[in-house]
């Protein structure tokens, strides 16, 4: 018998000590290393920060340290290159910040 289980329970322990990128509901960007998880899809980064879109400025950083995030409030989860992170130079990438998601 087949029983359907939810994408967190299968993708995320293969994402622990992986860097991610998260959108959030309210149109945020944070990235960091997913450290845990649970059932309501509440997640902790570590070594966590916000990127901050513009159109006239590059992307600013602003450091959050240790995160945790509601699982409510999560829109897009997705793993980062770390490579092609690294070598993007982020002060000179413009673009318009993320809108907040409408249900």
């Amino acid at each position: 018998m087949f029983t359907s289980l939810p994408v967190r329970t299968l993708i995320f322990p293969f994402l622990i000590v992986e860097t991610i990128s998260v959108i959030t509901n309210d149109g945020r960007n944070i990235v960091g290393i997913l450290k845990g998880f649970d059932q309501a899809t509440n997640i902790i980064l570590d070594e966590s920060h916000e990127r901050v879109y513009s159109t006239k400025e590059g992307v600013q950083q602003l450091v959050l340290g240790l995160y945790i995030i509601r699982g409510d409030n999560i829109s897009i989860v997705g793993e980062l290159d770390e490579e092609l992170d690294a070598s993007l130079d982020l002060s000179k990438l413009r673009a318009h910040p993320l809108k907040p998601v409408i249900h």
